[in-house]
């Protein structure tokens, strides 16, 4: 997920409007589209929360495309939303038995493409293998964080780092095989 350098990932109305920043790293790599392609041919599924999702039929409806593809497209939410392609699918109940029943048998790479409370509770269910954290060189003040309410904290590895040119720096963390609970620490 891409965040501002305060940690939010979107305004408190749900824009990404900071997302394209003017900022130039001398030193940073550049963001190859091939890469790029390459990294989204790999993901098996989409999940993600029913704002993300209708941010992303917003960004269709102005012409912006539909993000992801063909590739199946998992939205966690109880209400009643469009489905607009044979791809999405609509989920709601036990997150840990959904993705233990239904999304790890059938696929490999499981993206949680969106939503800070949906990546929150997939880290508090032990879900989460990896973290991917592009911060964008840009503090906006206010919104949605990356992580809703962790009720623990959840050690992570630092397992790559990469600055783009851009000013853009994208951290991948390993998840640790346990959460520390805040109550229990000394």
């Amino acid at each position: 997920m891409a965040a501002s350098l305060d940690g939010f990932i979107a305004r408190n109305d749900g824009r990404v409007d900071w997302l394209e920043t003017a900022d130039e790293f001398a030193g940073g790599e550049t963001m190859e589209p091939g890469a790029v392609e390459a990294f989204l041919k790999s993901i098996d599924c989409y999940v993600m929360g029913s704002r993300t999702y209708e941010t992303a039929l917003r960004f269709e409806s102005q012409g912006m495309g539909w993000a992801y593809g063909d590739t199946p497209t998992f939205v966690l939410t109880t209400r009643d939303l469009p489905r607009t392609r044979t791809s999405v699918e609509f989920h709601s109940g036990d997150l840990a038995r959904f993705v233990a029943d239904r999304l790890r048998p059938n696929f490999r790479n499981i993206w949680i493409a969106g939503g800070g409370a949906v990546a929150a509770e997939c880290l508090r269910l032990g879900l989460a293998d990896t973290v991917r954290y592009s911060i964008l060189p840009v503090l906006i003040g206010d919104g949605i964080r990356f992580f809703e309410r962790l009720d623990r904290d959840v050690a992570l590895h630092l397992a790559e780092t990469k600055a783009y040119r851009n000013g853009m720096v994208e951290l991948r963390y390993e998840v640790r095989g346990r959460t520390l609970d805040r109550s229990r620490r000394e």
